[in-house]
């Protein structure tokens, strides 16, 4: 999959370069709005297929989102803090690409609305914690516990870093995951936009 998203990333720089014209802009903006929209519908598709979460999700009770949304406190406060004092850039933007909790085609393309700078900062950082994620869980699970590594994983805990989690950890932990999985992917859509306005 990583490569496949590499590719089509190079050609789309090279169209973009070479031989997208000028005014084909105005037309990206919508053709990024609609893909932004069909990405969500897809995701809300995956969660509706998921039998008998909500029955879990009650008997856990609401403690379990104290688990992404301490998760994504971190994310947001860290990023803010290594872009500021690293890459001396503003703390909203900074902030903006840690909201986005691993879910790099989300956030690589809605802080592309504001430039190509942030858009790529994001989708390479978020990438990064994907993949990073799936190298790391078990060593993380073995170290730390399972919640760990579930924060960890942000956004890509309800997909593809689901099964790696379920392997190193138990039932319970997995349910854990998929549901601050989905809390953080549903959070993005929410979060990123808002951190942009609150620096703007």
């Amino acid at each position: 999959m990583t490569k496949w998203i590499l590719l089509v990333l190079v050609l789309g720089v090279f169209m973009g370069i070479f031989l997208v014209p000028a005014s084909f802009i105005d037309t990206l903006d919508t053709l990024i709005s609609v893909g932004l929209m069909m990405v969500l519908f897809l995701v809300g598709i995956g969660v509706g297929r998921q039998k008998g979460l909500f029955s879990h999700l009650r008997r856990m009770g609401p403690r379990i989102l104290l688990v992404p949304l301490m998760a994504a406190l971190g994310s947001i406060s860290g990023a803010s803090l290594a872009g500021v004092l690293i890459l001396k850039m503003p703390w909203h933007q900074a902030g903006a690409v840690g909201a986005g909790f691993g879910w790099y085609s989300f956030v690589g393309v809605e802080l592309t609305r504001h430039s190509a700078y942030l858009g790529t900062l994001a989708f390479i950082t978020n990438i990064t914690r994907e993949m990073g994620s799936l190298v790391l869980i078990p060593l993380v699970v073995k170290m730390l516990g399972g919640l760990e590594a579930t924060g960890m994983s942000g956004a890509s805990a309800m997909s593809i870093a689901l099964p790696v989690i379920s392997k190193e950890t138990d039932a319970n932990i997995t349910i854990i995951a998929f549901i601050s999985g989905m809390t953080m992917a549903l959070m993005v859509p929410l979060v990123v936009p808002l951190i942009m306005r609150l620096g703007g």
